[in-house]
């Protein structure tokens, strides 16, 4: 038979997963009496949960959001995805990573032994995202409530370097679509109304204006597919996807095992040719830097096409011998 505390638990989860529930259905999920369910109801509220009462035939109630952060009842698995979801905190480049130690130091402190015990075998290591500082909570939580209301937001943008003040002038007026995640950055992906093309906005490169503008029916994203056109304006390539992929993509014979290379070629396609050499066929924004990509593997390599790939191995390796030999400054 369920413990009076772990029955509570079961209440509230099902309360959780849907609006309205009627006396007699929570009754027999739970295996109780309708009597016992009204006094589990007045035990939650007494805890600091809105539970309304509903009306009806057979009557029910309504879980609501209170004024208050009442206590978490939490089962196993959720304490487990918070308390690694907090470590992670430092790799989501939101400025909230304090915030999270505190919140991390807390669950622990009221974790039962066996969930410490597991959390402590789940041991990793977060890189942060930056040197930079990350994007504030209170501007992605603006932005957010900007993407989902449709109003037309007024900011200031750093441009290309973080540490450069905005420059003075006109607030830049977008209509904002989509907030990302990406690569330990948050981007704003909004139409420019100024420019009358998409943009991507770094959030910690951003200042906002208040209030907003008006509201504004929502545009489609290139190509559909938000985090599609993302990944291709990482890329270079045609956000719209007429051409995919990146724009400079060549083919070489790297003198190394295909299971050598295949971890570190991203969206690359490797083909074995034996066992100290494959071809790898993959792409860049430019050619330069699809030659410089391809010298990280420390190995010979042969090019195969096209040739501007071998002009840009050219181009490089001037480059670096002349880098060489002017020596430290």
């Amino acid at each position: 038979m369920a413990t009076p505390t772990s029955r509570l638990l079961r209440l509230l989860s099902l309360l959780q997963t849907r609006r309205d529930w009627p006396g007699s259905v929570l009754a027999e999920r739970l295996g109780i009496s309708r009597r016992t369910v009204r006094r589990d109801v007045d035990r939650l509220r007494e805890m600091g949960y809105r539970i309304e009462a509903t009306m009806g035939a057979d009557g029910g109630y309504r879980l609501d959001a209170g004024s208050e952060l009442p206590p978490l009842l939490l089962d196993d698995d959720q304490v487990l995805a918070l308390a690694v979801a907090l470590q992670a905190a430092p790799a989501t480049g939101a400025a909230i990573d304090e915030a999270a130690v505190r919140a991390l130091t807390t669950l622990r402190q009221v974790m039962p032994a066996r969930l410490r015990h597991r959390l402590d075998a789940l041991t990793f290591t977060t890189l942060p995202a930056g040197t930079q500082p990350g994007a504030a909570p209170d501007v992605l939580v603006a932005l957010s409530a900007a993407v989902r209301a449709h109003e037309v937001l007024r900011l200031d943008y750093a441009g290309t370097q973080s540490d450069t003040p905005p420059t003075p002038g006109p607030a830049r007026r977008v209509e904002p679509h989509h907030l990302v995640a990406s690569r330990g950055r948050w981007y704003l992906v909004a139409w420019d109304l100024d420019r009358a093309d998409w943009r991507l906005f770094r959030a910690d490169r951003l200042t906002l204006r208040t209030p907003n503008g008006p509201r504004f029916t929502p545009r489609e994203v290139p190509g559909g597919d938000v985090a599609a056109y993302v990944a291709a304006r990482f890329q270079g390539a045609d956000p719209t996807g007429a051409t995919g992929g990146p724009p400079c993509r060549g083919t070489v014979v790297v003198h190394l095992p295909a299971s050598d290379v295949r971890p570190f070629a991203g969206d690359g396609v490797v083909e074995d040719l034996g066992p100290d050499r494959c071809r790898l066929t993959t792409g860049s924004w430019s050619w330069v830097a699809l030659a410089a990509a391809l010298n990280r593997f420390d190995a010979d390599v042969e090019v195969v096409d096209p040739p501007e790939l071998t002009r840009a191995f050219a181009r490089l390796a001037a480059r670096n011998a002349a880098t060489a030999a002017a020596g430290p400054s």
